[in-house]
């Protein structure tokens, strides 16, 4: 196998919202579908997007998914359900959306699992820290100033962060930021087991989690793909992605070249003649 630029390219995995939609040549309709401003920090870092839209989650399906995903973004949307942190839905908080939830949390699970290069943003952070056992704020307003970080009307406000010095955040964007994309009205309150907090606002805030035992699981409350001058997470995502391709990357028969099992099929998955 030639190990071309293209051929290095990691394939990163993005979950999706099923909502209905209106279009031109189908009228209103249930669809999966992600904001492009997703899309494009990935192919700009070097990485292939493929949609993951919600679905029934099946025993060994996601084991088979994530192991054919050299990365995976989950990103932000509707309010986790609270139910599944125990708490009793605070007024403000969104309808649950069990199918989304359930199908997130069990890409979340099995990527750690399997060490899967992991970034979660906005409700992505804050399924991250529900999925290892942690809690959240559901209305900031309720314990600090919290209108600062929700605007309304789809506008992101602009806050500074900062950084913990030792955390993977720091490494890629340095000890702090003057002025990210915010439109949360929750946080983390309780940290999940495993996850340390990496960014804080001004109010102490958590803005920003990970999980040091695998290699990269990074979630941050605030919303980077709306920040292309600030591409160092993006791009240290993917490095690590294709870090995780190349580990999966095994010598052929003559040792001379290398051979992706994923695209391999194993004698009992041929067909009979």
């Amino acid at each position: 196998m030639e190990t071309t630029d293209a051929a290095m390219q990691p394939v990163i995995g993005l979950t999706t919202y099923l909502e209905q939609a209106a279009t031109d040549g189908c009228g209103t309709v249930n669809a999966a579908f992600l904001p492009e401003t997703y899309l494009t920090p990935i192919t700009e870092a070097g990485g292939i997007p493929v949609l993951l839209p919600p679905q029934p989650v099946v025993p060994g399906v996601i084991e088979l998914l994530v192991s054919r995903l050299d990365g995976l973004v989950v990103p932000g949307g509707w309010d986790v359900d609270p139910s599944l942190y125990g708490q009793e839905p605070h007024e403000q908080t969104d309808r649950p959306h069990p199918e989304r939830d359930a199908w997130e949390r069990a890409l979340i699970d099995e990527a750690i699992r399997q060490d899967l290069p992991l970034l979660c943003i906005c409700r992505g952070e804050q399924l991250l820290n529900v999925a290892r056992g942690g809690t959240l704020h559901q209305h900031l307003p309720d314990i600090v100033d919290g209108g600062k970080y929700q605007l309304g009307g789809y506008n992101f406000n602009r806050i500074p962060v900062h950084v913990r010095p030792t955390s993977v955040l720091a490494r890629l964007i340095g000890p702090g930021l003057k002025a990210v994309p915010v439109a949360h009205h929750q946080a983390v309150a309780e940290l999940g087991d495993g996850l340390v907090a990496t960014a804080w606002s001004d109010d102490h805030v958590v803005e920003a989690i990970e999980y040091p035992a695998n290699t990269f699981t990074v979630g941050v409350q605030w919303h980077p793909e709306e920040l292309p001058e600030e591409f160092g997470l993006f791009r240290g995502f993917i490095e690590a992605a294709r870090g995780k391709y190349l580990s999966r990357l095994v010598p052929i028969a003559d040792g001379n070249d290398l051979l992706d099992p994923r695209l391999s099929l194993a004698s009992e998955d041929l067909p009979s003649l």
